[in-house]
């Protein structure tokens, strides 16, 4: 099976950061990409992204299929925004300029889609960040290096299980999906789009007890051997800060402060070309 979404090992600059490093990374990026709305931020951003995802040598099969769902539920939140708030943008940029008329008092205007533009362009700019994030981290280092930091070895460790076991629950998914086909559910590109949605969500709820028996099973087996017990405790993979951690943290903190000197420049965080 093609896993998505998990670690594996490259020698890429990225790979040999400390999973420190890529936490504040990914955290700052996340909440300047959050905060602003100016596109020119934004925008520099998504290039920077793509680069970087680039460098990463992350393979598409690793994250094509999960890119896809979110693409897909990312469209309908853009047509909801439209249809529940359609002059949102309006509300925004202090202008209206239509484009044409729906129907009803629904009005397509160029603010509105600037304003929506912008939220795909958020999205956009987040979602390499965060595959590059989860698929060059090692599990057990990373939580190495939280602790190292200050955060508590349990913390650390639940994170380091989580992403540890996400390989393991497509492992039950393929198995559960094989065991739907062999009954004579199709889950092919055979079957029309909302039936292999329709069936592909039948496999949640087994999914979901598998997962909690191995969350069980886990549990008691850390409990048996007295995890938790002590204040401190030593770690296998642990990995020191070099250079480049101090030169891609110093480079990530400088473009932070500058993305939002440059948002909030007039006052707002709404990059405004109507004006």
């Amino acid at each position: 099976m093609s896993r998505i979404l998990s670690y594996e090992e490259k020698d890429t600059w990225i790979h040999r950061l400390s999973g420190v490093t890529k936490l504040i990374f990914f955290l700052l990026w996340s909440i300047t990409c959050m905060i602003s709305y100016d596109t020119r931020v934004l925008a520099v951003m998504f290039v920077l992204s793509l680069i970087i995802f680039a460098m990463s040598k992350t393979k598409w099969k690793q994250v094509g299929t999960v890119f896809k769902f979110i693409m897909f539920f990312l469209c309908i939140n853009l047509i909801a925004i439209f249809f529940f708030s359609p002059t949102q943008g309006t509300k925004i940029y202090g202008t209206e300029t239509p484009i044409c008329h729906l129907f009803g008092n629904y009005t397509l205007t160029k603010e509105q889609l600037f304003y929506e533009a912008n939220v795909m362009l958020k999205y956009l700019t987040i979602i390499p960040a965060v595959f590059m994030f989860i698929v060059t981290t090692n599990p057990s280092e990373f939580a190495a290096s939280m602790n190292k930091v200050g955060i508590h070895y349990n913390i650390g460790y639940s994170v380091a299980l989580a992403l540890r076991y996400i390989p393991d629950v497509q492992d039950d998914f393929a198995k559960i999906k094989h065991a739907q086909e062999a009954r004579g559910i199709e889950m092919s590109k055979k079957a029309s789009f909302a039936s292999r949605i329709k069936n592909m969500a039948a496999i949640i709820f087994p999914l979901v007890f598998s997962s909690m028996d191995r969350i069980d099973i886990v549990s008691n087996a850390m409990e048996l051997r007295g995890f938790g017990k002590n204040k401190k405790r030593t770690w296998y993979s642990a990995k020191p800060f070099k250079r480049n951690d101090y030169i891609t943290l110093g480079v990530v903190i400088l473009f932070t402060i500058v993305a939002f000197c440059i948002t909030f420049q007039d006052g707002s965080r709404f990059y405004n070309p109507f004006v």
